[in-house]
């Protein structure tokens, strides 16, 4: 049960509700324009991103797994699962896991093939989504390690992975997306930020260049409170140029615990002894939140 236990940290669990939330997304997006939802394609596309997805994080473990045995600040909501440290799994492990989920992703492109109406588009999304999730570790690309890791990772999944689930249902693009997604693009950025500043020290000595050690980490704190304010900006924009209010509104809800993180991280950035647990977690919320009430209202109008 130990190992087991291990593998699951591995799998990181967390992340995975976290990218279900955005597929739900895009689905409930097509389905406020008026589209039935094809049940069975919503389980295989959800079935093919959770794969690819799943890859990414044994990859992620597997070639990181050196630097983050020295870094104690890796935590839950970071991303640092622990399962590779000495004494625990093997480190052959990840990548065989690795392995296996990437067969696995190419069953179910198969499949996706065979179900829905190949388009250029679809096509697309699939071919940038996995190279955007694939080479985010891998050598010699591994852009988790260049600076433009985290903006990737972003794109991914804030926007590509909600246009995805959208296109395999309604068919084509719609600007709804654009105005849904972009947002959350600049909050999910500011998430990986928050995190990229928890590990900062131990990214530093690793000669790991994440977004914020090439940056420097006030320029980096800085970028993070603007991508805050610029999300909420970007709905209010999106409603004045058509967003429904009833879909834009409810984000700002969460626009408290966005001033919270940003003050937050202004006080860390004036000398306080920062608390990463509590900034990791409002950022966390402060996503999910916005995701949750984006999926919700998109559902139930």
């Amino acid at each position: 049960m130990t190992y087991l236990r291990l593998f699951v940290r591995l799998s990181r669990p967390f992340f995975l509700l976290g990218a279900a939330f955005f597929y739900a997304l895009g689905v409930g997006i097509a389905r406020y324009l008026g589209t039935p939802i094809d049940w069975g394609l919503y389980a295989l596309g959800q079935a093919w991103v959770t794969a690819l997805q799943l890859s990414t994080h044994y990859l992620n473990e597997y070639y990181d797994a050196p630097a983050d045995a020295h870094n104690p600040n890796r935590t839950f909501f970071t991303g640092g699962s622990g399962a590779l440290a000495p004494g625990n799994l093997p480190r052959f492990v990840a990548l065989v896991a690795a392995i296996t989920t990437l067969a696995v992703t190419a069953s179910f492109t198969g499949l996706l093939f065979h179900k829905t109406e190949v388009s250029l588009t679809l096509i697309l999304l699939l071919m940038l989504s996995f190279m955007g999730a694939f080479f985010y570790s891998v050598p010699p690309v591994k852009l988790v390690a260049s600076g433009y890791g985290e903006l990737t990772a972003s794109i991914v999944v804030a926007n590509l992975l909600p246009t995805f689930a959208f296109v395999l249902q309604y068919g084509q693009l719609h600007r709804l997306l654009a105005m849904t997604t972009f947002p959350l693009l600049a909050l999910h950025l500011a998430m990986l930020l928050v995190f990229n500043l928890t590990d900062y020290a131990a990214d530093l000595r690793h000669g790991k260049r994440t977004l914020i050690v090439r940056m420097g980490w006030q320029a980096g704190m800085l970028l993070h409170n603007i991508l805050v304010l610029s999300a909420f900006l970007l709905f209010a924009l999106a409603m004045v140029f058509g967003l429904p209010l009833g879909i834009g509104l409810p984000c700002f809800l969460s626009l408290p615990l966005g001033l919270f993180q940003i003050w937050q991280m202004r006080r860390i950035a004036a000398g306080a002894k920062p608390n990463w647990k509590a900034l990791t977690l409002t950022a966390t919320a402060l996503l999910g939140s916005v995701v949750y009430l984006l999926t919700f209202t998109y559902w139930t109008r």
